[in-house]
């Protein structure tokens, strides 16, 4: 089956499509027109910028200079699930880029060995392109189940220290509140597995059957893209709370100041 490509222009006519969201947002009186505007521009230009970059990146196709490039993904990716959220940056920022690049590593080489049999698993068509996926699953999981655990810590902090003074460990008295952040941050994932093939179509393997690909051969790759996603962002997940619970508590069990701005809890 033949490549289809998008020239620049069929892409602008494509383009022309946002101006129905734009003529509500205005008509509404959201005050969202603005913020769309410049997230439209900046997603054009981002995603165009790197397009050009990736050419490069395939072309050269050093092993060192794609995990370098897996690097500075986790390093943006941290920054921005830290940005999202009210916690204090040294608290955790370093979780939570350690836990996106360990798992990024992890998964993208199990796939790419185990499931692509890949020549070379550091290629940058095949390293480059899985670590993107998974950097953007575990961004959107990450930032929300953080949120949530952290706040709802916060708030019942007197739940916490009447299960750690009748006798439960710090993991037991911590786990109400993760469990309550893996199931908010878990439950759209759920819901998006079960429908998926018969309600929605997954943008990754419309783009692989819109470029040329075999039906059959863009569903296998979105099935195993959705089950390595999810994998990821659970293990990211984690590995984040897991380190950060060394920054958040004190070798008594009590609960640091996490959130910009809180001072010290006297107990």
């Amino acid at each position: 089956m033949e490549t289809v490509d998008l020239t620049y222009t069929a892409l602008g006519v494509g383009m022309l499509l946002m101006l129905v969201p734009f003529y509500f947002l205005w008509k509404f009186r959201t005050g969202l027109l603005w913020a769309a505007l410049v997230g439209t521009v900046r997603m054009t230009i981002q995603l165009l910028l790197i397009g050009f970059y990736l050419r490069f990146l395939f072309q050269w196709d050093n092993a060192w200079v794609n995990v370098l490039w897996m690097a500075a993904m986790a390093v943006i990716a941290a920054y921005t699930a830290v940005s999202r959220t009210n916690l204090r940056y040294g608290v955790l920022f370093m979780p939570v880029f350690i836990g996106f690049l360990v798992t990024a590593l992890l998964v993208s080489l199990y796939f790419l060995c185990f499931v692509v049999r890949a020549d070379d698993v550091f290629a940058a068509r095949f390293f480059i392109p899985v670590a993107g996926v998974l950097f953007g699953n575990m961004l959107t999981v990450n930032i929300m189940a953080v949120n949530v655990y952290y706040s709802d810590l916060q708030r019942e902090q007197d739940l916490y220290y009447y299960l750690l003074g009748n006798g439960a460990t710090r993991f037991e008295a911590t786990l109400p509140f993760l469990r309550s952040a893996v199931v908010k941050s878990f439950s759209p994932c759920v819901a998006n597995m079960a429908v998926l093939g018969i309600v929605s179509f997954p943008g990754t393997m419309i783009g692989q059957i819109l470029g040329g690909s075999v039906p059959e051969v863009a569903i296998k790759y979105q099935l195993m893209i959705s089950v390595i996603t999810v994998v990821a962002s659970m293990l990211s997940l984690v590995i984040t709370i897991s380190l950060s619970a060394r920054r958040t508590f004190d070798a008594f069990g009590c609960l640091r100041p996490v959130f910009r701005g809180e001072k010290a809890n006297k107990r």
